[in-house]
């Protein structure tokens, strides 16, 4: 695959998304994704990676000595050793953000939860799991509503709360959901509203988002009777909770009038996103009540049970009875903390990443997660590794 080669991000994405190449297909006599992780010379490995295990790429393959094969030596030709695989392919020498999304990726957990997805239109949204450290539960639970909801053939909108402490996820997962399918969002600065007529004359407000000039109303009629994403962010944090009143139409029935003697729009097809630090006390200690903080499915659908009447309470009963599913976001693992610190590492040390080594990674990312602050969420671990970044005994070869 010569994206890969040539270590263009972009590229490999392109290819991949436009069905022009297979992410498990063969580059010479190895995997896509053994290739990738073999080539010393990409300094984007780690996006290029990701890339591929968005879109289906199989770790499997890296065990296998057919598409990963060892490389020989003729000085040693007769040890077995070499029947080994490649180091730079095997999980105890990736660094801890390579490790942990080939771990995903490989994961059982993972396969199941991506079968949610088969055949249908949001199928797209699997791929966030490698933009996204950790919240395995939350997509669990998120595409087992949505499989429902496409297998259904539902007519009734959906209504998503994701909820928890700030820095942990919501924000992202919910911008991400228009790009992923493909299809237009507006997102509204609910803390911002002060009337009825705030909320559907408000503009998008997100930077990563297409400039437009159209309020909330206008975006719905031009996207009438279509699939689209509307994200109400901090959504709790609206100063009269009357102004929301005029979404109980809309959450229950799929239409709505932004104001009185105004024709209905149909925003049945509409996806309304709302993001929310309600239930970020509960959640730290419900799951630090756990031993060994180990998570189940069932545990985690018990928090999300106790989660909503603090919902109802800051939202009101009559608007949170309409919501689909409400999601609380849960504390990251030490794993997907070291992840999380490595790939901040790599941001910040820009393209000659790849000449740095995985051990002088793990120092400084170990070293940044004993400042990790969980209220402040990844914010204080991108904080953490660019002050570490200034330490010269930590980052020296």
């Amino acid at each position: 695959m010569f994206a890969i080669a040539g270590d263009d991000v972009k590229s490999v994405y392109h290819v991949l998304e436009h069905g022009h190449a297979d992410p498990n297909e063969a580059v010479g006599p190895q995997s896509a994704l053994a290739f990738a992780l073999t080539n010393e010379r990409l300094a984007h490995k780690l996006d290029i990676v990701k890339a591929l295990l968005a879109h289906g790429a199989d770790p499997v393959a890296l065990r296998n000595p057919e598409l990963n094969p060892p490389h020989k030596e003729a000085s040693a030709s007769d040890d077995p050793t070499l029947l080994s695989p490649p180091s730079s392919t095997t999980l105890e020498v990736m660094d801890p953000a390579m490790r942990y999304y080939v771990s995903r990726a490989d994961a059982l957990q993972t396969r199941r939860v991506s079968k949610l997805l088969q055949q249908s239109l949001f199928r797209p949204l699997g791929r966030v799991r490698y933009e996204i450290v950790g919240q395995d539960h939350v997509f669990e639970q998120l595409f087992t509503i949505l499989k429902q909801h496409s297998r259904t053939h539902s007519t009734s909108p959906l209504i998503i709360l994701l909820c928890g402490p700030s820095g942990h996820g919501k924000s992202f997962l919910a911008r991400r959901f228009g790009p992923l399918l493909g299809v237009p969002t507006h997102t509204v600065n609910v803390t911002t509203l002060r009337t009825t007529h705030d909320l559907w004359n408000s503009y998008s407000m997100s930077p990563y988002e297409e400039l437009s000039t159209n309020t909330l109303s206008q975006f719905l009629i031009e996207n009438e009777g279509k699939r689209c994403v509307v994200v109400l962010d901090e959504i709790e944090k609206v100063a009269e909770p009357h102004v929301l009143y005029s979404l109980l139409m809309p959450w229950e029935l799929g239409r709505c009038s932004p104001s009185a003697g105004y024709h209905q729009i149909d925003v049945r097809q509409v996806i309304w996103l709302g993001t929310s630090n309600v239930g970020h006390d509960l959640v730290f200690e419900f799951c630090g009540s756990l031993p060994g903080s180990n998570l189940s499915r069932n545990k985690y659908l018990e928090l999300a049970r106790l989660l909503r009447p603090k919902i109802s309470q800051s939202l009101g009963a009559s608007l949170s009875s309409r919501v689909t599913t409400m999601l609380p976001f849960v504390p990251f693992t030490e794993a997907e903390l070291m992840a999380i610190a490595t790939e901040a590492f790599y941001s910040l040390h820009g393209e000659q990443d790849y000449c740095v080594s995985s051990e002088v990674v793990e120092r400084v990312s170990r070293e940044a997660i004993e400042c990790y602050i969980p209220e402040e969420g990844v914010r204080s671990l991108h904080r953490a590794v660019s002050l570490l970044m200034d330490v010269p005994e930590l980052v020296k070869q």
